[in-house]
């Protein structure tokens, strides 16, 4: 059996609109609680991050729809988005050709590229360069993505890598012990987001997941791990394993035929045994010839009592079933005789797999068509010439609906709102004095780490966000687009790691934005840029 012939049994069994699990439905945007913060984590680093950054995830992990939500979400006034397919296209030629056609331009090569970045910064406007299947990118095309994310002139792109988890060692090779990317590694879904997922591609096909029971959407989550491409291969295997059992035991029970089409052939077969006992019976009686014509009486007419069908003693009278098959119109045309029960339409088998019926081009075969039960003309008995009354005419008298009463409209009063006070939070009192300045940072081992928690253009908020949480936090002075900006860090670390694993030791308010670790060497040349 052909796909086609196997999606089409798939979508008539359970009513779908589409096939809900197809890997691109237009329209269908999941973003659970754990890829939100991820979205704007990646606006943060965009805005206030030198390094490239990489999204990584295994195939199907989302990493294609978080892309299309950055875009979306971006405001469209200040940033061009420009997307790079590696797929066919990994070499340095193919990306920048990319590069530079999503930006307008007939040059291809790198100082054309970043002389244009140059120019759009001039008109307020950032370049965001977004790649797909960056683990298929060549080392030197890499590298060329490395050379473009740090600019020139404070006019830089901001580069970002969509890829698979391998591609990290790379990058790591590639930049030799510096810090030149920061990774975001996406996390599978929880079984209650798997089940969310399920429900919003479900109702988007006009079902619900009450089609599936707990114990499936467990199997589900268990078979894909809690990655999306998986949940949708996952769930159409369940569904489908579902449909054949079910045609499976009908096929058990009725041999191969629906239960329709089974009722309707008993009721043809009943048919045409009582046409054959009544063809029989009347190929045995004889004929009776009267000299007085045949009269029929309409259906609306009651017949005399005088009304006597002159009969020969030896013709036995048709059986009940036939009597109720032969009826006479007001025309005196007899009607003919009805199928015993509605016929019902043969009915194509969506599965092959579920009759076992199959050609061998591996089309689905029809039933052949149920044909009617030849209709036999019954014998009609003679009766008498008699005058038949004519039924007295039936008077209509028109009814007339009373109109309905009118309903009353109740008034509403209008109340004045009451005006809402609000009270003024308290001001936040600085603990203690922050540590300000390059000299304390200049003063760290360049291999040591931070953990960079917010940037802001006002140095009041970087006080009051030090003086708030205590001597560990401190900030210093850049320059961003020309202008003076205030990093907040925490902390100093011994290295990468234990920095990282210093986050979940801040405060929930502090762990919301993100923070991330950033060797010493790169703020202590951003902070003397700023002298």
């Amino acid at each position: 059996m052909t796909s086609l012939h196997a999606d089409e049994a798939f979508l008539a069994h359970y009513q779908f609109s589409h096939d809900p699990f197809a890997a691109r439905v237009p329209g269908f945007r999941f973003y659970p609680a754990q890829r939100k913060p991820v979205l704007g984590q990646l606006h943060h680093l965009a805005r206030y991050s030198q390094l490239l950054l990489v999204v990584t995830g295994p195939e199907g992990s989302g990493k294609t729809l978080l892309r299309q939500a950055l875009v979306a979400s971006t405001n469209k006034q200040s940033v061009q988005s420009v997307v790079v397919s590696a797929r066919g296209a990994g070499d340095v030629g193919g990306v920048l050709r990319q590069v530079a056609q999503g930006l307008g331009m007939q040059q291809a090569d790198m100082p054309s590229i970043l002389a244009q970045v140059a120019q759009l910064a001039l008109t307020g406007q950032e370049v965001y360069l977004l790649v797909d299947d960056a683990e298929q990118l060549a080392d030197a095309a890499l590298n060329a993505l490395f050379t473009l994310a740090v600019g020139a002139n404070d006019a830089r792109p901001h580069v970002f890598l969509f890829a698979e988890s391998d591609l990290l060692a790379r990058l790591e090779q590639l930049a030799d012990g510096e810090e030149r990317f920061h990774a975001i590694e996406l996390q599978p879904y929880s079984e209650d987001e798997t089940r969310e997922y399920l429900a919003q591609r479900l109702d988007g096909a006009g079902q619900g997941v009450d089609l599936l029971s707990d114990a499936q959407v467990g199997e589900i989550h268990e078979a894909s791990g809690g990655w999306p491409g998986a949940i949708n291969q996952a769930a159409r295997d369940v569904l489908v394993e579902a449909m054949l059992a079910e045609r499976g035991a009908q096929v058990a029970a009725g041999r191969g035929l629906p239960k329709k089409h089974l009722l309707a052939l008993a009721v043809v077969a009943v048919a045409l045994g009582a046409a054959w006992l009544m063809q029989g019976k009347t190929e045995n009686t004889p004929v009776v010839t009267t000299e007085q014509p045949i009269q029929l009486i309409p259906q609306d007419a009651t017949p005399p009592a005088a009304v006597v069908a002159t009969q020969a003693p030896e013709v036995s009278a048709p059986s009940a079933a036939a009597q109720a098959q032969v009826e006479f119109s007001g025309s005196a045309q007899p009607l003919p005789l009805p199928l015993v029960g509605e016929a019902q339409p043969v009915i194509r088998e969506p599965l092959a797999q579920a009759s076992g019926m199959e050609d061998e081009q591996g089309a689905t075969t029809d039933l052949p068509p149920v044909q009617d039960a030849p209709a036999t003309e019954p014998v009609v008995p003679a009766v008498a010439s008699t005058p038949v009354p004519t039924p007295a005419p039936v008077q209509v008298v028109p009814v007339t609906k009373p109109a309905p009463a009118s309903v009353p409209v109740p008034v509403v009063k209008a109340v004045e709102p009451k005006p809402v006070v609000t009270e003024k939070p308290a001001p936040v009192v600085a603990k203690t004095a922050p540590a300000v300045g390059a000299d304390w940072y200049a003063s760290r081992p360049a291999g040591n780490y931070a953990l960079q928690i917010l940037g802001t253009r006002s140095e009041n908020s970087a006080k009051a966000f030090v003086g708030k949480h205590g001597a560990e936090y401190r900030y210093f002075k850049k320059l961003h687009q020309g202008q003076p900006l205030y990093v907040v860090t925490f902390g100093q670390f011994s290295g990468r790691s234990a920095a990282q694993a210093a986050i979940k030791t801040l405060p929930a308010d502090v762990q919301a934005g993100k923070p991330w670790p950033r060797s010493f060497a790169s703020i202590q040349q951003e902070a003397i840029r700023a002298r």
